[in-house]
C-alpha cells in the first residue's frame, strides 16, 4: 500500500531505480489482484515512476480505475498529474486537474494538501480562490497588519519602524503574502483585504 509514497519520494536516479524495482516486484506478486486499493496504488505508482514517453498513458490508466471509495487518493493523483503537465509546460491542460485536486482537498478539509494544490495552480498561472474563505484568513495576524500598512501607502522602512522590524523583514513578509493572496503587487492588496 505504501508504494505510492515510495514512488512519490523517489527523486534521484538511484531512488527511482529502487522504487521501480519494488514496483515491478509488487506488480508481479499482485498479479491480477481484484483488491481495488492495491490496483489503485500500483496504477498511481506506475504513473509517478514512468518515463515521460509513457507517463501520460499510465496516468490515464490510473484514472480509469474505480476510486469512488478513495477520494483522497484520486485527489492526490489529480495533483500529481497536474504537476506533471505543468512541469512539461502544458499549463493550460494542468489547470483542470489541479483545480479538481484543490477543490477535493478543500472539501475533505485537508488544508496542507489543498495549499499544495493551490500553489501548483498558482505556478500554472491561475490565481487561487480560497473556497469561500476571506482572503485575510489566509494570512497570519502579523501579515494582515503588514498588508494593511502597505495598503495605506507606507514603505517597507516606514512599516518596519512602526512594527519594530527591519525593512528586509517586511519585504520577506510581503514576498510571502502575495502568493497566499494570488497577487503580484501592492496595488492589489486593497482589493484582497477589502480595505479602501
Amino acid at each position: 500500500m505504501a508504494i505510492t509514497e515510495l514512488a512519490e519520494a523517489a527523486t534521484g536516479d538511484d531512488q527511482r531505480a529502487t522504487a521501480k524495482a519494488a514496483l515491478q516486484q509488487l506488480l508481479t506478486s499482485a498479479g491480477t489482484s481484484e483488491v481495488q486499493m492495491i490496483r489503485v496504488s500500483l496504477g498511481f505508482a506506475q504513473a509517478l515512476l514512468a518515463d515521460d514517453e509513457h507517463a501520460e498513458e499510465h496516468y490515464r490508466s490510473a484514472f480509469d480505475l474505480d476510486m469512488s471509495r478513495t477520494p483522497f487518493v484520486r485527489a492526490r493523483l489529480m495533483l500529481a498529474y497536474g504537476t506533471w503537465l505543468r512541469r512539461r509546460r502544458r499549463v493550460m491542460e494542468a489547470r483542470t486537474p489541479l483545480r479538481i485536486a484543490r477543490d477535493s482537498f478543500a472539501a475533505m478539509g485537508v488544508e496542507p494538501w489543498r495549499e499544495r494544490a493551490a500553489q501548483e495552480l498558482r505556478s500554472a498561472g491561475e490565481g487561487s480562490t480560497s473556497q469561500g474563505r476571506p482572503d485575510r484568513d489566509l494570512l497570519t495576524p502579523q501579515e494582515v497588519q503588514i498588508a494593511q500598512l502597505a495598503v495605506q501607502g507606507l514603505s517597507n522602512k516606514e512599516i518596519g519602524r512602526q512594527l519594530h522590524l527591519s525593512p528586509r523583514t517586511i519585504g520577506t513578509h510581503l514576498y510571502r503574502i502575495f502568493p497566499k493572496l494570488g497577487i503580484t503587487s501592492r496595488s492589489q492588496l486593497s482589493e484582497k483585504l477589502d480595505t479602501h
